[in-house]
């Protein structure tokens, strides 16, 4: 039983799923925000494990690549 534990948690610490807390330390932002973001429409995208909710590291990578913006730049008038 013990050997099973242990390969269990070696096989969670490298899990590319993560939690909305662990996604949101991930993404810089709070976990309450990662939250509405998901039940706007507006976060990335999730997965339901059961009644678990997991972000996967590479959805979380494709949402945050497309929120790259240009830099802001304004010319002056003369």
């Amino acid at each position: 039983m013990d050997d099973d534990c242990i390969r269990a948690e070696k096989a969670r610490q490298g899990s590319p799923f993560l939690t909305t807390k662990e996604a949101a330390y991930y993404l810089s932002v709070c976990p309450r925000t990662l939250e509405k973001m998901r039940l706007s429409g507006r976060g990335p995208r999730y997965r339901g494990h059961g009644r678990l909710v997991r972000y996967h590291i590479e959805d979380l990578e494709a949402w945050s690549n497309k929120r790259h913006r240009k830099p802001y730049s304004k010319k002056r008038e003369q």
